[in-house]
């Protein structure tokens, strides 16, 4: 269900929200989530299309062209669960266009087929709704332009994987067809090698363990991966994990991805009852586990600040070179925020 507040939706749901784009116009149709609470067509398309801008929404209902069950409404017309909306706007959306911009990237390996990268926490992979710019591959593209040298068959950047906007850590990309189809395929085959390390609301039960079950929408938040163990919904997914550091209501543990799903680790931890630490889309930003004290509330609220997102870190990455053969493995060191997150629980502990 979307709300008034809601301002991110980066899980696009293919059934819900068809699209047909031609040359000059934008034109798609959305049927209306069952849950959906009654909400004005402008904000609702707007949650939708966030590249575009209220104004250019009202025009549309002005002109006539944003039909709800074959009628024109008004841009104050209030959505209703199981309404047919169907929209015209002028310009197609930019999702084709990479605008190369100069946005510091930390580059720990490059050769003329692939680059490894250190994302940084709140950087956006991808150019896409709401974020159609600013983000890893607006930089890489930046990057590869300034090289006089670099040739490529590519007629786009060679992303070969991706991890969450709030999430830190390594990505490869490939540099020409070859690498990224030969990269693409290790991913497919699941013989990468990949760790992240991740904090978790509670203290775990077990030293180490599998989370198994498929991986889908959520049944009535449309903005959370949901876990199906019965296997009724959604995509195979399973999770290995490991714990490296216990702090009584708060477990650092090492995860191990046997497939890729979207929000993999945030769904199976959230099912598991250890939802990620301050993972504010899947309700972690609350206090979850600990005592009911002024002084425990305050320290959590202190490391929230220090921590403003979800605590997941893409820490290794392993594949073998498209060209050489060779074995590849990286490592990222914990970020700042998480690093000072650890320091802050340790002390903690010692002094209480």
């Amino acid at each position: 269900m979307i709300k008034e507040e809601d301002k991110e939706d980066d899980l696009n749901d293919e059934n819900e929200n068809e699209e047909e784009n031609t040359g000059l116009y934008e034109h798609f149709n959305i049927k209306v989530d069952a849950n959906q609470s009654l909400l004005r067509i402008d904000k609702y398309l707007l949650i939708f299309r966030q590249n575009s801008t209220r104004n250019k929404v009202s025009q549309a209902c002005r002109a006539g062209n944003v039909l709800v069950n074959g009628n024109a409404v008004k841009q104050n017309y209030r959505v209703k669960p199981g309404d047919e909306i169907s929209v015209l706007l002028a310009h197609p959306p930019r999702e084709n266009v990479i605008v190369p911009q100069d946005i510091p990237l930390q580059i720990i390996y490059e050769d003329n087929d692939v680059l490894v990268v250190d994302k940084a926490a709140g950087m956006v992979v991808h150019p896409g709704h709401g974020n159609w710019d600013k983000t890893l591959i607006n930089a890489l593209a930046f990057h590869f332009q300034k090289d006089k040298n670099f040739k490529s068959d590519l007629d786009r950047v060679g992303l070969v994987h991706r991890i969450d906007k709030d999430t830190s850590g390594l990505l490869v990309i490939a540099k020409n067809e070859y690498a990224l189809s030969y990269l693409a395929k290790q991913f497919f085959d699941r013989k990468t090698k990949r760790l992240y390390w991740a904090f978790v609301w509670g203290n775990l039960a077990e030293e180490e363990g599998t989370i198994t079950g498929n991986i889908g929408r959520h049944p009535k938040n449309r903005m959370q991966m949901f876990t199906y163990v019965d296997g009724s919904e959604g995509k195979h997914a399973v999770t290995h994990f490991k714990v490296l550091e216990r702090f009584k209501y708060m477990t650092w543990v090492e995860c191990k991805l046997e497939t890729g799903r979207t929000h993999q680790i945030r769904a199976h931890f959230k099912h598991l009852g250890h939802t990620l630490f301050n993972d504010e889309r899947y309700e972690g930003h609350q206090i979850l586990k600990g005592i009911n004290l002024p002084k425990y509330k305050k320290f959590i609220q202190n490391v929230f600040e220090i921590l403003p997102r979800h605590a997941l870190h893409a820490h290794t990455l392993g594949f073998v070179h498209p060209v050489t053969k060779e074995e590849m493995y990286f490592e990222s060191p914990m970020p700042d925020d998480m690093l000072q997150a650890v320091e802050k629980w340790r002390n903690y502990l010692e002094n209480n």
